[in-house]
């Protein structure tokens, strides 16, 4: 699928799907290979979401022909080849707007409902 060239800069309009959130999240802290990402993701979400490798690599792909994650490095671990990625500054962009997103539409939601420090 071709995506017009404006369809980065375009994702912050609307919600960024929450597999995407947490890989991008996982990644802020630090470039991670693809395991270390899966458990970061499940531990982020206190367990609710569990990436399974095909699904992770498949986001990855996607990520970085977005230009939102890179390949960092390569090593050998155990025979096995061990890739790491890492956010890129516009991967850094893009979820700094979705956390800007989704603290407006929470403090809407709290006002609406009474609940303390929301601000609407």
């Amino acid at each position: 699928m071709c995506r017009p060239s404006s369809y980065t800069k375009s994702v912050t309009k609307h919600s960024m799907q929450e597999p995407t959130f947490l890989i991008l999240t996982a990644l802020a802290a630090g470039a991670q290979h693809g395991y270390g990402i899966m458990t970061d993701v499940a531990r982020i979400s206190d367990g609710r979401v569990r990436l399974r490798a095909g699904t992770l690599y498949a986001a990855l792909d996607r990520l970085k022909a977005d230009g939102l994650v890179s390949s960092d490095k390569e090593e050998i671990v155990d025979g096995r080849l061990r890739r790491y990625y890492r956010i890129t500054d516009e991967g850094t962009q893009e979820l700094g707007a979705e956390v800007r997103r989704l603290r407006a539409n929470a403090a809407v939601a709290a006002s609406r409902l009474g609940l303390a420090g929301g601000t609407a």
